[in-house]
């Protein structure tokens, strides 16, 4: 067997399988969590190599989607606050967390557009890192009226969250006319993103199985309810945003731009922002949203396949 027709075999298991071994070496994984974000970055920087700023044009359906994203996300959060904050956390970094830069991939299969998700994608991402470190601020317990506490934490959260949003997206512009070679080197290797991204969710995984694991088991409750949350947002945001999509042709560009989200920087951003127990929202989030998208493939399968 050579190597494609493995790597072919193997790629429908690698999500199981590093949800599987960030659980069982959670322990050993603390050692090499550091580099989360490097991943991230590299992923990130690699997906949108794949974008030519000349076909960027940002439709309305962008800006619907967008505003689903942050005011859904902000107005989920306070409904849910006076029930549980934790919950609330949970709850809205599902609906918060940008676009997955694996979504225009599934978006093809599915025979939607994926420029417009890779689009979106930007969009998404960009507006996340200008506005999560304010949000992050607030909901990790400083008071607004405290400017100075305010201030400090914010800065401190743009110089960690900015940077690994925008900067992919700033180098991968510069390589695209400073050095084109080393651009299309990158952009035509874009599977390997999907294996990054294998690699920083065995990472996240691990981190978040570990510090559940040492939560006392009066709160099994609570991360349970954030896991039923975060079913119940990830339902609901590929119904509103196939209905959105609809309205601008495209049924499957619109619910996977707002439904598949980046789960491995979503379990970051909790991990190192929110009150780390919120990441239960997003680590279960990555089973809603694959089993979806699995039975969604199968039917699309079957359908082309009776075409036949």
């Amino acid at each position: 067997m050579d190597i494609v027709h493995f790597r072919q075999m193997i790629k429908p298991w690698m999500l199981p399988i590093a949800m599987v071994t960030g659980m069982i070496f959670h322990s050993e994984i603390e050692s090499v969590q550091f580099l989360a974000p490097y991943l991230i970055f590299v992923m990130l920087l690699i997906t949108f190599c794949k974008v030519d700023p000349k076909e960027l044009k940002f439709g309305h359906m962008s800006w619907v989607l967008l505003a689903v994203q942050l005011l859904g996300g902000v107005g989920l959060y306070f409904a849910l606050r006076p029930l549980s904050p934790v919950l609330a956390e949970g709850a809205f970094i599902c609906v918060f967390c940008p676009t997955a830069t694996a979504a225009p991939v599934i978006t093809g299969m599915l025979g939607g557009s994926v420029v417009k998700v890779a689009m979106y994608s930007i969009v998404s991402n960009v507006a996340v890192a200008l506005t999560a470190p304010a949000l992050f601020e607030y909901m990790g317990g400083e008071s607004l009226g405290d400017a100075v506490g305010f201030v400090k934490g914010f800065t401190t959260i743009c110089l960690k969250v900015g940077p690994l949003i925008i900067l992919p997206l700033i180098t991968a512009f510069v390589l695209r006319y400073a050095a084109p070679k080393v651009h299309h080197s990158i952009a035509s290797h874009q599977s390997l993103s999907f294996y990054i991204w294998a690699v920083s969710l065995l990472i996240v995984v691990g981190k978040s199985v570990s510090f559940v694991m040492s939560e006392p088991q009066h709160m099994i409750p609570v991360m349970s309810a954030i896991a039923g949350a975060a079913l119940v947002v990830c339902v609901l945001q590929f119904i509103i945003g196939r209905r959105i999509g609809r309205r601008f042709g495209d049924r499957v560009a619109g619910a996977q731009g707002l439904a598949q989200k980046n789960t491995v920087l979503a379990i970051w951003m909790s991990l190192n922002f929110l009150d780390p127990i919120s990441s239960v929202g997003p680590a279960s989030y990555i089973l809603w949203q694959n089993t979806i998208n699995s039975a969604q493939i199968y039917f699309k399968t079957r359908k082309d396949t009776k075409k036949l």
